[in-house]
């Protein structure tokens, strides 16, 4: 396909949109719940107790490579 053709306008690329423009129809709030728990996940602070963890851990590997 050229960079300047456009692709068929089938079934498959086509977003259905409903009422309200919205793709995902009854499902929108379910992915906007979701995308605010997820978001609020990643914000949270390590705990300083993972955080130690990891810092064992990667001197561990450290020393380990260096022998």
């Amino acid at each position: 396909m050229d960079r300047m053709e456009k692709p068929a306008d089938t079934e498959a690329n086509i977003v259905r949109l409903n009422k309200n423009g919205d793709p995902l129809g009854p499902n929108s709030e379910i992915g906007r719940k979701l995308k605010q728990y997820y978001e609020d996940i990643v914000s949270e602070e390590i705990p300083d107790r993972f955080s130690d963890l990891l810092s064992r851990l990667e001197t561990a590997e450290r020393s380990k490579n260096e022998e």
